[in-house]
């Protein structure tokens, strides 16, 4: 069995305290990190290698980032979403793990403000060239269990925000975001955590503003979605709410999946 979870940590240099202490005390087999916010030369890899994990980095100075750290052997490590040679932004990273499973780490576009005449459209390019790469991986090796988790910067549905109307026109909710989305997830995909967990309400960011993680004014835009050889093999799906509340908490927590791989 294995553990994969997904956590934006919004700056790892003001989170590594904390998410080595949450790593100790969870043990995740691979865990996908968001908004790292670490140029490559500075990130902390001995912290993690101490911690027992081997890790994975891509990353540019004070925004953005991925990485992928894990106690099993990485391999076949890509960074990078196809699909635009120009872009430089670092909100790619995946992985081949233990040669069992592909995990990709992914912080989509906020794409906010709207009508921004490149945020949000190049959130939608974004999330097109996401797809072609997901449809890549189905038709390249479909009995390869695939993991693409991290910060997509989606609410699915309004069971995800819990505010639907105050959230109807940000980029997290239009409908053009969500279709696409949908999009994604039609190729055969399974959201790991609405799958395990329907009901509304379950959140896996608040904001700092406003008291929202003492008044549950949450969304879900944390998710793990699964190829059909992953979601076989999918055994449980949930969020850690526990790392939120601690002091100089990420605004995130994590999600996370039990696979039978």
């Amino acid at each position: 069995m294995l553990r994969v979870a997904t956590f934006n940590v919004n700056g790892l240099k003001a989170r590594l305290p904390a998410l080595l202490a949450w790593l100790a005390a969870e043990r995740p087999d691979v865990v996908l990190l968001q908004e790292t916010k670490c140029q490559d030369l500075d990130f902390p890899v001995s912290a993690f290698e101490d911690a027992g994990y081997q890790v994975a980095f891509h990353g540019q100075k004070t925004y953005n980032g991925v990485a992928i750290a894990s106690r099993l052997p990485l391999e076949d490590i890509e960074s990078g979403l196809p699909g635009d040679d120009e872009d430089p932004q670092a909100r790619y990273l995946e992985a081949l793990v233990d040669g069992r499973l592909r995990v990709a780490s992914l912080y989509l576009p906020n794409g906010n403000p709207t009508d921004d005449p490149i945020k949000y459209p190049y959130k939608l390019a974004w999330m097109t060239r996401l797809i072609a790469r997901a449809r890549h991986h189905l038709s390249q090796a479909p009995d390869l269990p695939l993991v693409l988790g991290g910060d997509y910067n989606v609410c699915p549905t309004d069971d995800d925000v819990f505010d639907p109307v105050g959230w109807a026109e940000d980029a997290l909710c239009r409908p053009e975001t969500r279709a696409r989305y949908r999009a994604l997830v039609h190729l055969g995909f399974t959201d790991a955590l609405r799958v395990r967990h329907p009901a509304p309400g379950l959140f896996t960011y608040w904001d700092y503003q406003g008291g929202a993680w003492t008044k549950n004014h949450g969304l879900r835009i944390d998710h793990l979605l699964l190829n059909p050889a992953a979601a076989d093999r999918l055994l449980e799906a949930g969020v850690d709410l526990s790392p939120r509340g601690e002091p100089k908490a990420s605004d995130h927590t994590p999600a996370w999946i039990s696979l039978d791989v």
